[in-house]
């Protein structure tokens, strides 16, 4: 059942990539990143910054806002399930992020053709403020699912 068919919409292929790369994502679950909404190259992902995630400014480090940002562009590319990585990805940091601040990344596809695809990712907070904006570039693998079998929920 890992296979796209034609019992299954590419909204619940989407929902099923979610499930199976959540299950397997040490890293967001480590963050507390949770992912709220997801669909056909796109996806919603939030993350309250916590103390542990504050520089020496008393800011949330940039390095913690791109791993949301990157996250957010993984969940977006991969909604396919085909094995998607990224080959490339810059971001502009815009404002900081604050103890106890919910940040959004909002993660929507560009372009997709052939084996690559371009994602742009926005971070805002909870004031919808924007904070950051990221553009990623990714690779498919084709033939390759995202979620294999023995991690599909």
């Amino acid at each position: 059942m890992n296979e796209p068919s034609a019992d299954r919409t590419p909204q619940q292929i989407a929902e099923h990539v979610r499930d199976g790369m959540q299950s397997r994502d040490r890293a967001a679950r480590a963050l507390g990143i949770e992912v709220v909404d997801i669909a056909p190259g796109c996806a919603t992902l939030t993350l309250t910054v916590r103390d542990d995630m504050l520089n020496g400014h008393d800011l949330c480090h940039g390095g913690v806002i791109a791993t949301l940002a990157d996250t957010c562009f993984a969940y977006a590319c991969n909604s396919y399930d085909e094995l998607t990585v990224a080959s490339g990805f810059g971001i502009d940091l815009m404002a900081p992020a604050r103890l106890a601040d919910v940040l959004t990344a909002r993660g929507v596809e560009v372009a997709k053709g052939g084996r690559t695809g371009l994602y742009d990712v926005t971070v805002s907070n909870q004031r919808d403020e924007r904070i950051a904006v990221f553009r990623g570039r990714s690779y498919t693998m084709k033939g390759r699912p995202a979620v294999p079998p023995e991690r599909a929920s």
